[in-house]
């Protein structure tokens, strides 16, 4: 894509719209529970106060449906923030008005606003005309941080960066954007996807736009269970989309065809329920009626190793199955471990459960890398055109 970055863009003295990811989540306290994002937005921000910037940071918490709501209130994020950076940050007491143009108008060069939760305002997730054109009236400058909210057209994400002259994306957005871009377009081969997860309705996109780029798919997690029992398999009690079966079927014969091969998990770790504390190894095709599948088996784990010991480009999103459980997470861990044994080549992981799963496998730093891009990334990775990318583009 034709999009510039923050270095790129001329911030002196001007006031620097930066659409920043600081969705977290408060503790009892009050207080930030877990700030990785909020960190990974700081080289962005440091930049931009180096350059004389006056900065104005937009973002938002939760999901407050258009109604200001004090629990949801961006006030702690502010503080972390202002202690992160060692200076004042100023928050708005909303996210666009009277009393929010009066903080931003009396910035001085090197100073911090952020506007209070842009969901406060029913005028953001509707992408409301009047609401772009007040947040535009904060800019200068425009740089998109939050690439998780890209494939949103929301006021802070696309309808007011068009009433900004001088836009880009912030360092995080841009790394996001190159490394997914490793997965798309021209790969080396083998490319190898790896896609896990619950349901078949949530990944089908994303799975018929791997079948004309990927050599082989192989499917986990609950998912698979619905491409099972479109074979014949027998499931037992396992979470099955049964109406998703035709589409299932349909999928795989476009694969056949395609030239591109699936697959399948060799044998599951079953229980009764996915809090049972030990499990049993048994045929993927036999499930006991009185079973259900929680978790890939040991075969298939091996055949996924030897598929990606050969492999040079890997993209993976979704745990294997229920794999918080101890019972049931040697499938998912067993998964994250041959992806870090690829010697030289190209290894993207994309979504929340499978970044926390490499991180639980310690092998996150083995890995080229770990996308914190959510819905936005697989949309990426699936040849989707992202609302927040297209509006940056010059």
């Amino acid at each position: 894509m034709a999009a510039r970055t923050i270095a790129e863009l001329d911030l002196q003295g001007r006031r620097v719209f930066i659409r920043v990811d600081f969705d977290v989540s408060y503790t009892p306290a009050g207080g930030v529970s877990d700030a990785t994002r909020i960190r990974a937005t700081l080289p962005t921000i440091a930049h931009a106060i180096e350059r004389g910037a006056r900065v104005v940071l937009a973002a938002h918490v939760g999901r407050p449906k258009g109604r200001s709501k004090p629990e949801l209130s961006l006030l702690p994020v502010a503080a972390y923030l202002a202690e992160a950076l060692g200076r004042d940050v100023f928050l708005t007491d909303e996210p666009a008005g009277d009393g929010a143009k009066k903080v931003v108008n009396d910035l001085r060069d090197g100073c911090v606003a952020m506007l209070e939760n842009l969901r406060f305002s029913p005028g953001e997730e509707a992408n409301d005309e009047t609401f772009a054109r007040a947040l535009a009236s904060y800019a200068d400058v425009y740089a998109n941080e939050a690439f998780r909210t890209a494939h949103h057209a929301h006021a802070s994400t696309a309808g007011m960066v068009k009433y900004v002259a001088s836009k880009g994306m912030g360092f995080l957005m841009d790394r996001e954007v190159k490394m997914l871009g490793k997965v798309v377009g021209e790969v080396e081969r083998p490319f190898v996807a790896v896609i896990g997860g619950s349901q078949v309705t949530e990944k089908i996109g994303l799975l018929e736009s791997l079948l004309g780029r990927a050599d082989t798919i192989c499917l986990g997690g609950a998912m698979a269970n619905t491409f099972l029992a479109a074979q014949g398999a027998s499931l037992g009690r396992s979470l099955v989309e049964a109406g998703k079966l035709p589409i299932a079927r349909a999928f795989l014969a476009k694969a056949e065809t395609s030239g591109v091969r699936i697959v399948l998990p060799r044998d599951l770790a079953v229980a009764e329920e996915a809090t049972s504390e030990t499990s049993t190894i048994v045929a993927a095709a036999r499930v006991p009626d009185d079973q259900a599948a929680f978790d890939i088996g040991p075969e298939s784990v091996a055949e996924l190793g030897a598929l990606l010991s050969r492999a040079r480009t890997v993209f993976w999103n979704g745990p294997m199955g229920v794999f918080e459980s101890p019972a049931f997470a040697a499938g998912t861990l067993g998964t994250a471990k041959a992806i870090a044994l690829v010697i030289g080549g190209t290894t993207v992981v994309g979504g929340a459960d499978t970044a926390t799963a490499v991180e639980r496998a310690g092998v996150r730093s083995t890995l080229t890398h770990v996308s914190a891009g959510g819905d936005a990334a697989l949309a990426f990775v699936a040849g989707k055109k992202l609302p927040g990318l297209a509006a940056l583009e010059t």
